[in-house]
């Protein structure tokens, strides 16, 4: 019987998505079911665990329907990360889940985050690890914790579902901000600060390890052969990073989603507040990633709020980014003097300022809505060269080229700006859902239809389109940039004050 399919499963903060990958790539059947998430109060992020698990087994039961399910030669979950779900002994939440997007540990990482915790976990601290949100529980909720037989990260929670084991790779428990980066193993002093035992947390594999098979019965209710292993995935930055095919320094991938997202990849620990370390998809080695909280939720925010662009009305089959993308293509480098800050969400890597907050530098009568949007685009690219340079001075290593990603990858313009504004080549990869991609890779590997996970990302990935920095637009981005890099440092005591004042 020939075994040459295998399923990568990407549940993420909305969504759970399942993709059959044959053994060069390519996606020969796919799902998508949704879910939803709450906001109970100001900063805090929830979700009904057991939606991960009722949309994961509908997307993999709908992408299995198409295809030949005898070939499915293994699975692997990749998975939104920080979030957590504390459950009881029959593995059922005894809370909602607390989401990587949920803030309300602002004080216990005031209290607690420190320069060791930050050398042991590779997290500069901020309330996004999960760690700051136990020892929120243990202040919260400590019923919680004593009742909780189980606390585990997304991929915990649906291994168990689909093999009756608890299990996770380190890679996907180290963003909860639990282990030591350098033993790959949850540090004790960390566990007994959050009141926790490691009775109750799931096992630790390697990246790519078999946790399991797929029991008979949910073998049977997804259309399975019950012999399915069940393999080891990583957080969903780690898989993307896989996905685009980066596996050695030089390259990084850059996610341009809801927020952008950004790697390198590295054969050593190292740890700085360019950047958050985490465990890289290959075992062994690490991911250097920055982040900007605000990416296409910037234009986004921008075309709801103030575009006032209805396509709909002028009947043309186009988005209203499209429209202003094509209109903000016309202009100069710079939107005529006009530069935006980026941080509608506040500022993570470097900064790590929950204070900050977006702002337009430069705005005259002469601005419209086409200078704002390229203004937004060119904000988020001088952002990110910011972070890339950043990390590629505390490493040492050069990164010469970017491969993209996500929904923002589709704008040629801004892809075109990036290059010019980083300096640096910018591949668009081939395969939009590189983050279930990156998941199939590692189920490939685990069963032999590749000889290691490299050979398997080097197999299964590619790219679509190339964007070259243009010298003329890149010696006008350089000084544009060095004026770009002065406006936090000059608004930082403003935006605390202001947040201290708006907060009265």
């Amino acid at each position: 019987m020939q075994r040459d399919y295998v399923i990568g499963v990407d549940c993420s903060t909305t969504a759970a998505k399942a993709v059959v990958w044959d053994a060069s790539g390519t996606a020969v059947s796919q799902a998508r079911f949704s879910f939803d998430l709450t906001h109970p109060r100001p900063g805090w992020g929830e979700q009904d665990a057991e939606d991960w698990w009722s949309a994961t087994a509908a997307a993999v039961r709908r992408a299995v329907q198409t295809v030949d399910a005898s070939r499915v030669a293994a699975m692997c979950v990749t998975h939104q990360r920080e979030t957590f779900v504390c459950v009881d002994s029959g593995g059922r939440p005894l809370r909602p889940a607390m989401l990587w997007m949920d803030t309300r540990a602002v004080s216990e990482v005031e209290e607690h985050g420190s320069e060791d915790v930050h050398k042991t976990t590779g997290k500069p601290p901020n309330p996004t690890p999960a760690w700051y949100k136990l020892l929120w529980l243990r202040r919260h909720e400590p019923e919680t914790l004593l009742r909780a037989a189980v606390i585990t990260d997304v991929q915990g929670f649906l291994v168990h579902r689909l093999t009756g084991h608890w299990a996770t790779s380190w890679a996907s428990a180290d963003p909860l901000g639990l282990v030591d980066m350098t033993t790959q193993d949850y540090h004790d002093t960390l566990l007994d600060a959050a009141g926790i035992a490691r009775e109750q947390l799931p096992e630790l594999h390697a990246p790519g390890a078999v946790l399991g098979e797929l029991s008979s019965e949910v073998a049977q209710s997804l259309g399975l052969p019950s012999n399915v292993p069940v393999v080891a995935g990583v957080g969903d930055g780690q898989s993307a990073q896989l996905g685009a095919g980066i596996t050695a320094p030089g390259a990084a991938y850059l996610n341009l989603g809801s927020g952008i997202v950004s790697g390198t990849y590295s054969p050593n620990y190292t740890y700085g507040i360019e950047y958050r370390t985490l465990f890289a998809a290959v075992p062994g080695a690490y991911t250097l990633e920055t982040f900007i909280g605000g990416g296409t939720h910037n234009l986004t925010w921008f075309v709801d709020r103030f575009a006032g662009v209805d396509t709909r009305a002028l009947g043309l089959p186009l988005a209203p980014e499209q429209i202003l993308e094509t209109a903000a293509a016309s202009l100069p480098p710079g939107s005529d003097g006009l530069i935006a800050l980026p941080y509608w969400t506040g500022a993570l890597t470097p900064y790590w300022d929950h204070h900050a907050r977006g702002a337009l530098i430069g705005l005259t009568g002469a601005h419209g809505k086409a200078h704002m949007y390229r203004a937004l685009l060119e904000g988020l690219a001088f952002e990110q060269r910011l972070l890339t340079d950043g990390a590629e001075r505390a490493t040492g290593d050069p990164i010469r080229a970017v491969l993209t990603m996500g929904g923002g990858s589709r704008s040629g313009v801004w892809c075109q700006i990036l290059a010019d504004v980083m300096q640096r080549q910018v591949d668009v990869v081939r395969e939009p859902e590189s983050t279930c991609l990156g998941a199939g890779m590692l189920a490939a590997a685990a069963v032999g239809l590749h000889s290691s996970i490299p050979e398997a990302a080097a197999a299964m990935s590619g790219t679509r389109a190339a964007y070259e920095p243009n010298s003329a637009r890149a010696s006008r981005y350089e000084e544009l940039y060095e004026v770009y890099r002065e406006i936090y440092p000059a608004l930082r005591d403003v935006y605390r004050r202001l947040s201290s004042v708006a907060q009265r």
